[in-house]
This record gives C-alpha cells, structure tokens and sequence, in this order.
C-alpha cells in the first residue's frame, strides 16, 4: 500500500510538471500567433493607405495639369 501510494503521488507531480510545461507551451503558442495577426493586420493596412495615398497623389497631378493647360488656353485666347 505504501509503495502503491508513493507511486501515485510520483506519477501525479510528473503529471502535473507535464501539464504545467504544456499549458505554458500553448500560452506561448496563443501569444506568437497574436502577435503573427497583428504584424499581418498591420502589413495589410499599410499597403492599403500606401495606395489610396498613391491614387490622391496621382489624381492631384493630373487635375492640377488640367487646370493648368485651360488656365494657360484661357489667358491665350
């Protein structure tokens, strides 16, 4: 009986080292795929407002040039 009980009590804190090792590795695991989504999340937002700022970039320059040439075409006519 006494060997029975320290060889419960063994393979208990054996499995409770185990099961503190993987609820830590699963903790690490939930952490590192959070941060993964966020450095993805954020990519993703920076290629969108490169591009919209982009798109004001270009369609700044070719309404200031229209603008320009009728101005010019106005004061020549």
């Amino acid at each position: 009986m006494r060997q029975s009980l320290a060889q419960f009590e063994t393979a208990f804190l054996e499995e409770t080292v185990e099961d503190r090792a993987r609820r830590e590795r699963l903790r690490r695991q939930a952490v590192a795929r959070s941060q993964q989504r966020r450095r993805q999340r954020t990519q993703r937002n920076g290629t969108v407002r490169f591009s919209l700022l982009l798109a004001a970039m270009l369609t700044t320059t070719v309404l200031v040039t229209i603008a320009m040439f009728r101005a010019l075409a106005l004061m020549f006519s």
